[in-house]
């Protein structure tokens, strides 16, 4: 099964505004297989969400950027900012509560009060 993960240019791309999630993986990956589903039935058909499936390995500087060191991992954006990552997600329940964080970030005041 190939999962279709693409090798991104060295830069990371301008990843806009409102939610995105980077898949980093490889398609020969076993863990990154088994997650598929979880992250589908997530994933699949939310409105306004970019979902980028990133092929990673040794060398691949935008693996190297987000410190990538295990597959899969997902990173959940939000105006071009982290708000959250998920290594090796188990089941559906992690990735739902990761991907809320991106459609509903935290306002600036309220992660400046945690500070």
């Amino acid at each position: 099964m190939a999962i279709g993960y693409k090798t991104m240019p060295p830069q990371p791309p301008d990843y806009g505004t409102g939610p995105a999630v980077l898949e980093f993986g490889v398609d020969w990956c076993s863990h990154c297989r088994g997650a598929q589903d979880a992250i589908g039935a997530v994933l699949g058909g939310v409105a306004g969400l970019a979902h980028y499936r990133i092929e990673d390995g040794p060398g691949r500087p935008l693996g190297r950027a987000f410190k990538i060191k295990r597959w899969p991992t997902l990173v959940f954006l939000h105006d071009g900012r982290e708000v959250e990552r998920l290594v090796r997600p188990a089941g559906t329940e992690p990735i739902r509560e990761a991907l809320d964080k991106a459609l509903h970030p935290p306002a600036p005041d309220a992660v400046l009060a945690k500070l």
